[in-house]
């Protein structure tokens, strides 16, 4: 029994992994940090997490927990991973980093998008981008993982077939995306407030969200030329669940069940997504609480477009759930250990 320490465990996306190592049979929560609850139990502050009855949020003291666990999740603020990820990691601990710290691959981009110095490049540079169905081969090598974050993780998964195929132009991509309110965060904000957001649903950050270059680096190296695309994200009046909706021009004509069948030859065998029918497109509510990503897509004959539907939940295929798939496949475990579950409904 492998022991496992989570950094930042009162937010959601560590509240989430703490909800799904709870059915994981080959680890044992061992520790949990939060500075504004240390001290408190976990179980008190969050009733549904009951198996966790003796454990207590701790403050972060790295040297403390270093004897603690083998295993590091990290699901802190940008900025405040960097050197957290790079003690653990120069320790000798495998290290799964939930923040944008080390997604990123060039220092300068970074720097730009994030308004930040990074200030351990040579851990940078041994970070390997956690997306399983891309990465596979090299995340089961690596010791630190830089987990994907829910709208790259969507936008990759629902072009890597096409892209990889060459059947789209890469000039030509629009990526429209709707996400549920937490992946704004766990916190008190005016703009995520239910009066806000009920029965409201608008566009943001457009041109201008973070996850923009970690979409573009990945779909770039996809198509093995410097992309840039179109990305628009949107707040959905929901708790959590990603619909992106994505357009790309035809390299050539074909129809629907042609296009359909290169993705299903790209993912045959990928546990955690299905590729639809004809016919039929992805809900979110079909995928809340999964680690699985769903495709849907149709070929417009009109204007010789590509029409991709992709649906995920973000706090699990997400942020979460893809963060205990990548510790599967570093530590040897099935890669359904834990991870297994069908949907909530309704």
């Amino acid at each position: 029994m492998k022991k496992v320490a989570i950094c930042g465990g009162s937010g959601y996306t560590g509240i989430e992994l703490l909800r799904i190592l709870s059915g994981h049979s080959k680890v044992e929560v061992s520790a949990v940090t939060s500075e504004k609850s240390a001290g408190k139990k976990l179980s008190t502050l969050f009733p549904h997490l009951h198996r966790y009855g003796g454990l207590t949020y701790e403050p972060l003291n790295k040297e403390k927990l270093l004897t603690k666990a083998d295993i590091f999740f990290l699901a802190l603020p940008h900025g405040a991973s960097q050197e957290a990820v790079n003690f653990f990691y120069r320790n000798g601990k495998k290290v799964i980093d939930l923040s944008a710290d080390y997604r990123l691959r060039d220092p300068e981009t970074y720097k730009e998008w994030y308004g930040l110095s990074h200030d351990f490049v040579s851990t940078l540079r041994k970070a390997v981008y956690g997306l399983p169905e891309l990465y596979r081969n090299r995340i089961r090598k690596a010791a630190l993982i830089a987990n994907p974050g829910c709208y790259p993780t969507s936008a990759i998964l629902g072009l890597l077939p096409a892209l990889k195929a060459k059947i789209v132009d890469s000039d030509s991509i629009v990526i429209d995306s709707k996400s549920g309110t937490s992946g704004a965060g766990r916190k008190a904000d005016v703009a995520v407030s239910f009066c806000e957001v009920n029965e409201g649903f608008k566009a943001y950050g457009i041109g201008t969200h973070r996850h923009t270059p970690e979409i573009e680096q990945e779909l770039s190296f996809l198509a093995g030329k410097e992309i840039t695309v179109n990305f628009t994200p949107h707040l959905l009046p929901v708790d959590r669940g990603i619909l992106t909706t994505i357009y790309a021009k035809m390299t050539k004509k074909a129809d629907t069940a042609s296009v359909l069948n290169v993705y299903r030859k790209r993912y045959a065998g990928e546990p955690f997504i299905k590729v639809h029918d004809e016919g039929f497109l992805p809900n979110i509510k079909n995928v809340r609480g999964t680690n699985v990503c769903e495709i849907g897509l149709k070929v417009n004959p009109r204007t010789n477009t590509l029409v991709v539907v992709s649906t995920i939940d973000n706090l699990v295929k997400g942020a979460s759930g893809q963060a205990v798939h990548n510790m599967n496949l570093i530590m040897g475990f099935p890669e359904q250990e834990g991870l297994d579950n069908i949907a909530l409904f309704p």
